[in-house]
């Protein structure tokens, strides 16, 4: 099994884990809680955009060991997130304008369309390795791109990729 975490693109061989009904969504659940999928019963799973919705004192860390808990031996976690550092070095830069520096604000705290729509973190590299490291992931590694599914990993600001893109393994 290979569950997608936030998605709404169907695709075969993917189970689509949600917060918010719709076509194509699976499993209606908070990505911190995946009490109905049992234990090393998942070889792959995906989420984009969705853990920086997630409070960094406890949602964060229960959904990273979640992730893990339900990851088989061998399994691996692809997280795909705003990356902070990134978003602040742009909207610091003399050259933006308030148009754009209000965009990277967007960015950083969620466009805040709905309420699902707001980021309760800022995470980088080092946070949110040292984050899965304390869930008991071995081996994270950082890649530029994922390129399975439209979404926010690969999304750029003049340019620049501004997704934090890691692999984690169990």
């Amino acid at each position: 099994m290979r569950l997608h975490i936030g998605g709404t693109e169907g695709r075969t061989g993917w189970t689509i884990v949600n917060a918010v009904p719709g076509p194509g969504v699976d499993y209606v659940g908070d990505c911190s809680e995946l009490d109905a999928f049992d234990d090393g019963s998942v070889e792959e799973i995906y989420a984009s955009h969705v853990l920086e919705h997630l409070s960094y004192v406890g949602q964060l860390p229960r959904a990273l060991v979640g992730f893990r808990r339900v990851l088989r031996s061998g399994g691996r976690a692809m997280i795909s997130v705003p990356d902070f550092e990134v978003i602040c070095r742009l909207f610091v830069e003399p050259q933006r304008t308030p148009a754009e520096r209000y965009h990277l604000m967007r960015i950083a705290f969620g466009g805040q369309t709905d309420e699902y729509d707001f980021h309760c973190v800022g995470l980088t590299f080092e946070f949110l390795s040292g984050l899965m490291a304390a869930a008991g992931f071995e081996r994270i590694e950082r890649l530029e791109e994922f390129g399975l599914f439209e979404d926010s990993s690969s999304q750029r600001f003049r340019g620049v990729l501004i997704s934090l893109n890691l692999i984690a393994y169990r």
